[in-house]
């Protein structure tokens, strides 16, 4: 039997047929259809974060380890990868001078776009493009976060609080801490474990982000963002984060709106942002106090010269 014709058939070169173009419209048509389908993925997610205690924690644990975000970009990254990090796009990390390693996979993602309207003006938007996390990039690894201790958080906090901090021994039983609108000041409870007072802190800081001129605020309508805010700036900073529950918020914004729902994500992501940001600037301004050294080298003392015999001699005659 004659194999070559058969042989042959099958390793000539197949003709490439290129993809079909797309028309200016199919195209516009086929993007439209792109964001609408990822949309309908973050307001699903943004659904899922409030279905229960776990859900919630996991999404603001997402919230503390990874960069700071978008809202939409913090729900649909954690949806695609919730142990994502250090979320860029190509071009950004080829700024820091890092490139992909090979085979890696993008995640979706809204890049921030500006562009210009038919009577030249700028307009700013977005793009939908590919992530990549700091784990898919070759490079040097970014040192570890200094773990701070509990006096320097504290005192970081004091230093850059959005209002004064004052200790009052009239709160009332129960109450750790509280932001007062009419005084403007966060009023501490004196004596409590430092775990707490950080926590308790962060809380009626972001109470007092809230309160904001126009913006209506009560501390009913924010005490569940404040509390998912002291949360994220907990656990960024690696505290025990044991005591917080997220069964009472999930339950109290069971009947919102989607939009509402990405909009109390916001408030949270807001407030947390601020206070962490608060603070590393005060830890900055720490390090470069000059301070004295335990390690710090000491002139060396004058060596005595012995002195000679006849020299003894005449002092012992005085």
């Amino acid at each position: 039997m004659d194999l070559s014709t058969l042989i042959g058939k099958q390793q000539e070169p197949q003709p490439q047929q290129e993809p079909p173009r797309l028309s200016k419209e199919e195209y516009a048509a086929m993007r439209k259809a792109e964001r609408e389908e990822l949309q309908a993925r973050v307001d699903a997610q943004a659904q899922e974060v409030f279905r229960d205690d776990a859900s919630m924690k996991g999404f603001l644990n997402f919230m503390a380890q990874c960069t700071p975000q978008s809202t939409r970009n913090l729900l649909i990254l954690y949806e695609q990868d919730p142990t994502i990090t250090h979320p860029r796009t190509f071009d950004k990390w080829k700024e820091t001078g890092r490139s992909l390693r090979s085979g890696v996979t993008g995640y979706a993602f809204y890049a921030d776009q500006e562009y210009e309207r038919e009577d030249g003006t700028k307009g700013s938007g977005f793009t939908i493009t590919k992530a990549f996390d700091i784990s898919q990039t070759r490079g040097q690894q970014p040192l570890p976060s200094q773990q701070r201790l509990p006096e320097e958080i504290i005192a970081a906090m004091v230093e850059q609080s959005p209002v004064p901090l004052a200790i009052s021994d009239q709160l009332p039983q129960g109450v750790q801490a509280q932001y007062v609108p009419k005084q403007r000041t966060i009023y501490v409870r004196n004596g409590m474990d430092e775990t707490a007072t950080i926590c308790a802190i962060a809380r009626e800081q972001a109470h007092a982000g809230f309160d904001t001129v126009g913006s209506g605020y009560y501390r009913q309508a924010y005490a569940p963002q404040a509390y998912c805010a002291a949360y994220v700036v907990a656990q960024k900073l690696g505290l025990d984060t044991s005591a917080f529950h997220f069964d009472k918020v999930c339950q109290t914004c069971a009947g919102m709106e989607v939009q509402e729902k990405k909009g109390f994500i916001s408030d949270v992501k807001r407030a947390a942002y601020a206070i962490n940001r608060d603070m590393q600037r005060s830890f900055r301004e720490m390090e470069q106090t000059i301070r004295p050294d335990e390690f710090s080298v000491e002139s060396p003392k004058p060596v005595k010269t012995p002195k000679a015999k006849e020299d003894k001699e005449k002092e012992a005659a005085r």
